[in-house]
């Protein structure tokens, strides 16, 4: 059997040119969201160090005209100076509260951003992966992909058919739903294994396009699925290890 190294070198080429528009299109605009926020929190910190100032100013202030006043009474001394403090422990309190807040905004908002460019580009990663595995498939083994999930799916199901059966009660009702419509060889395929273990069965085909790649069999109320979603946290979590263990040195999240 021999490779068509023309079109390994375009697959490659082309997985390379997917990455680029990735880092063009969404990862840029996606670090200039970030940028734009951090200069906001910044000036709404600077805000909050002016309003600190200000509350250093008024107790500056108030002692001030105690000494201008040269008060004789200490009661009225005391109170003018437990006012002083007492406001100006309210704006420090204020200015420490918007501080806290701004800080605990901005690293929610760095957190989100990052977990949506991170599942968007496992997700991108995992269909590019589909499209090359289903392509390798079909060149190098004669085989569609649609066969191998259907064989893949028997399997599964088979050693939880008594399970299946019990969830599923007096149901006879099997479906067989797929992103994309089946093959009828495919179909056949199916509905044969599925006769073979369900004999009262009576199967029918559906497609659903907001379902991930993938086959999902429900009997009744039961259901079993081999689906790209089934994947998806497995990828995230090892590409999460991998790039912890070979990133430099981390930005800090927390405001200074």
């Amino acid at each position: 059997m021999s490779i068509d190294w023309i079109t390994v070198l375009a697959q490659i080429a082309n997985f390379l040119v997917l990455v680029w528009l990735l880092k063009r299109f969404l990862y840029r605009p996606i670090l200039d969201g970030i940028d734009a926020r951090e200069a906001e929190i910044a000036n709404r910190m600077n805000e909050a160090v002016e309003a600190k100032d200000k509350a250093a100013a008024v107790e500056a202030d108030y002692h001030e005209k105690l000494r201008a006043l040269n008060l004789s009474q200490s009661e009225i001394s005391e109170t003018i100076r437990k006012s002083a403090e007492d406001q100006r422990d309210a704006l420090l309190a204020e200015a420490a509260q918007q501080m806290k807040t701004e800080r605990e905004n901005w690293q929610a908002h760095l957190g989100d951003e990052a977990h949506k460019f991170t599942t968007h580009l496992h997700r991108v990663g995992a269909e590019t992966l589909l499209s090359l595995t289903r392509k390798a498939l079909t060149d190098l083994a004669d085989e569609t992909l649609e066969e191998r999930m259907a064989r893949h799916l028997v399997q599964q199901i088979k050693p939880m058919v008594e399970d299946l059966k019990k969830a599923a009660g007096d149901a006879t009702a099997a479906t067989v739903v797929s992103h994309d419509a089946l093959p009828a060889p495919v179909q056949k395929i199916l509905k044969t294994e599925i006769l073979a273990l369900f004999p009262n069965a009576t199967v029918t085909f559906k497609t659903d396009s907001a379902q991930a790649p993938g086959l999902m069999f429900r009997l009744g109320g039961a259901q079993i699925a081999w689906t790209l979603d089934s994947y998806i946290e497995g990828l995230e979590s090892l590409m999460e290890d991998r790039l912890s263990t070979s990133a430099g040195p981390k930005v800090a999240t927390d405001a200074p």
